[in-house]
């Protein structure tokens, strides 16, 4: 009889069966064996009456042409914005732009600058060197707040994009996750993002699916991950370091699953005693009600962002989530039919100040800048507490570069709107800023309530002169 307490790296572990269900979770290859079953669960917290602040990011790739982009002074900022941020004009009360946060230095990964635009933007910090072929940076900004404010919510956060996650490309023998990934749960964990409006308003709200039915959780799921997340933290224990890293990460992904099926089961109650005449949420009588999301049925690229800025919109207003990132395009195979033209987006960046690219560049920034405008703008209608929902928000809008064609990093392109609960001053455009981004990102989660208890990245200090 073989008493060694180890087995085999080909054998899958996995959890012991429900009673009379026949299910049984598999749990990742480990060096160590040693599994038990427990009592246990995944609440959330119910969130506070008076209005929280939520943050939320939004992105697009490739820099921005900066005669278009920048204000020519802080008082032409209110009085002649430049074209790319016209579609905010009603709101620029409520915005606030900086310019001189510089980027992350990508020395020792020179021609890696698209690989770094994305992985680096909420991370402020490089892959590691010595791991290229694998996913290994740091934990990301919206996590961060995540993680603090996330069991107040049914979800900890909510990731959107509008291009699959799949580009396969090794700048500089980087992992090809880094192109298209901005949110990371640990310096190994990529957080993946969802692409399907439809499927995002089930997953938030348990909404009618394109067949009419409506999505439900799926009890004998919950009963699963109660028991195995109960014994996950005994079985923790008998393993080794690596085996516990991957047990880690694994449970992390199975307590995604749990607050999904949390969310869609509280928003269906909700929705059943709201029917029946009774009031559920904390909103105050004067508040707006929550927004109607429409899902597109055709392939307009701005009909298909604006659709996923409504969801960050419901999933803020609801208090689904306070935490959310929406990647616009990534740095890859992207192109603009809706502007009267198909050239891809990385190739017009590269125009060498031929006019003619220039100004295609031109219009695809303000495209992605009209889609947050679309968001931001529907935010100041929306009546919360004392004032709106983007009172209550902090919203960014950026990029990973600040001009494509040079690749270069030295004043990135941010606009901020919402004041964050009070605590940012907004009706500005500060000429020159000094800071870099992990600055900007560890003064917006101060911002946001969140105590960071180190620097992102490579912060040196908060950008005071951008609070209240």
């Amino acid at each position: 009889m073989n008493n060694d307490p180890r087995v085999n790296r080909r054998t899958m572990l996995k959890g012991t069966l429900l009673k009379g269900a026949g299910v049984s979770l598999a749990l990742p290859l480990m060096d160590s064996i040693g599994f038990s079953v427990g009592a246990g669960r995944v609440s959330a917290k119910a969130g506070p009456s008076k209005p929280p602040v939520r943050l939320g990011f939004m992105y697009m790739p490739h820099g921005v042409i900066m005669d278009d982009f920048w204000p020519e002074s802080p008082e032409a900022f209110h009085q002649s914005p430049p074209p790319a941020i016209e579609s905010l004009r009603p709101i620029l009360d409520q915005c606030l732009m900086m310019k001189g946060i510089s980027g992350v230095p990508i020395s020792p990964f020179n021609g890696a600058p698209h690989a770094l635009e994305l992985s680096t933007w909420l991370t402020a910090t490089l892959p590691d060197a010595e791991t290229r072929s694998r996913i290994n940076i740091a934990i990301s900004a919206d996590q961060i707040m995540a993680n603090y404010v996330g069991a107040q919510t049914s979800l900890p956060s909510l990731e959107l994009a509008t291009m699959p996650q799949t580009w396969k490309e090794n700048q500089a023998g980087l992992h090809e996750a880094y192109y298209s990934h901005c949110s990371y749960r640990s310096p190994t964990q990529p957080v993946p993002a969802e692409i399907d409006p439809r499927n995002v308003l089930n997953r938030l709200f348990g909404k009618k699916g394109k067949d009419g039915h409506v999505t439900e959780a799926n009890p004998l799921d919950r009963q699963m991950l109660d028991r195995v997340l109960g014994g996950a933290r005994d079985l923790r224990k008998t393993l080794a370091r690596t085996d516990q890293q991957k047990l880690d990460e694994y449970l992390d992904s199975v307590r995604a699953v749990e607050r999904r099926i949390a969310a869609i089961e509280s928003r269906q109650k909700e929705a059943a005693l709201e029917k029946a005449g009774v009031r559920t949420t904390q909103r105050d009588a004067s508040d707006s009600p929550p927004i109607e999301v429409k899902i597109p049925e055709g392939d307009k690229r701005s009909e298909y962002m604006q659709v996923m800025c409504d969801l960050t919109i419901l999933a803020f207003q609801t208090d689904t989530t306070r935490v959310s990132t929406y990647i616009g395009s990534t740095p890859n195979g992207v192109s603009y039919p809706e502007l009267g033209f198909t050239d891809k987006h990385h190739s017009q960046t590269h125009h060498e100040n031929r006019e003619k690219m220039v100004r295609k560049v031109a219009a695809i920034t303000k495209f992605n800048i009209d889609q947050y405008a679309y968001m931001v703008n529907k935010m100041a209608n929306l009546r919360e507490g004392e004032g709106t929902l983007l009172d209550n928000c902090i919203m960014m809008w950026g990029s990973g570069l600040e001009d494509g064609n040079k690749h270069r990093r030295e004043n990135l392109p941010f606009i901020i709107a919402g004041k964050g609960g009070g605590s940012i001053k907004t009706g500005r455009f500060l000429p020159d800023t000094k800071g870099n981004q992990g600055d900007l990102l560890t003064t917006l989660l101060d911002c946001a309530g969140v105590p960071v208890d180190r620097p992102i990245g490579i912060a040196t200090k908060q950008i005071t002169e951008m609070k209240a």
